[in-house]
């Protein structure tokens, strides 16, 4: 376990890296467009990616928790989650993360967060109605063994990192539109569809990156951790028979979620971190039969 916690602290670390190196090439491809090869504009903008990513790494919690649209409770406003999380918590050892939850009848969930001491978890309303104790304890067994893995900071970098390039592709072709000069206008729009590939494509490594190992990895942790892996194979077979797609489609973040938010034949399932429902189920029900 303390080697796939060092391993996901290695690959926060890599994203990062990767996002300015992606910046940069965008950076040269200005300078030469506006600026004539002018090295100021290239180390302006890598300066401006490095800022980015400190602060995407700092605040991203927060942006991803936002643009999902969760609301943070206390202990009065769901006694029931609360007391689930806090009890998790404890067994883990580890610090009580806060506690959101979304207003959407699908039952999914998911956990974000840079560390232990700083993070989240999330309920959609749709899981609590349809979850008893024991499944929705197996559902945040999973999602608090994220937190404590690091795969939620690898899942957060991911999300910032992503929507920057989102940025600066939308910022190019907003110049394209508006300017006056005709070869300028061409120059833009061609940025603006080279940073609009690279956005899904910085996605889609990110996506190895949390690969589909890291859901087995979190369904065992936390089968583990309740000692009833049942718990979480019935939720899994809950979010089977009535789906796990969200009201509102996000595929910056769809990788956060405990099981696929996206519709079901989008395209963007072709680079899903989300292994097979079935399977995980199939895995659990051989944890049971072991135990």
């Amino acid at each position: 376990m303390y080697s796939e916690i060092a391993q996901n602290k290695r690959k926060s670390i890599v994203i990062m890296a990767l996002f300015v190196l992606i910046i940069a090439g965008l950076a040269d491809l200005i300078s030469y467009a506006y600026g004539g090869g002018s090295p100021a504009v290239l180390i302006g903008v890598v300066v401006g990616a490095i800022i980015y990513t400190v602060i995407s790494y700092y605040a991203g919690m927060r942006m991803s928790l936002a643009l999902n649209s969760a609301k943070e409770i206390t202990k009065a406003d769901n006694p029931r989650l609360w007391r689930i999380v806090e009890n998790l918590s404890i067994t883990d050892g580890l610090p009580m993360p806060k506690v959101y939850i979304m207003d959407d009848p699908s039952p999914n969930a998911f956990a974000t967060g840079r560390d232990p001491q700083h993070s989240a978890v999330c309920a959609t309303s749709g899981l609590l109605q349809i979850m008893d104790d024991n499944e929705l304890t197996g559902v945040f067994a999973h999602e608090m063994s994220h937190v404590k893995n690091y795969d939620s900071r690898v899942s957060l970098i991911a999300f910032a990192l992503t929507a920057a390039i989102s940025l600066i592709a939308d910022i190019f072709i907003r110049i394209a539109f508006f300017s006056d000069d005709r070869e300028e206008n061409q120059i833009a729009l061609f940025l603006g569809i080279i940073a609009a590939f690279l956005a899904p494509l910085l996605a889609f490594l990110i996506q190895m990156a949390v690969s589909r190992q890291r859901e087995y990895l979190a369904d065992a942790s936390g089968a583990l951790t309740t000692r009833y892996p049942e718990g979480l194979a019935s939720a899994l077979r809950k979010i089977e028979a009535t789906g796990s797609t969200l009201k509102k489609q996000n595929t910056a973040t769809a990788h956060f979620f405990f099981a696929n938010p996206l519709k079901a034949h989008s395209i963007t399932n072709l680079f899903s971190t989300h292994p097979p429902i079935e399977e995980r189920i199939k895995r659990l029900e051989s944890m049971d039969s072991h135990a």
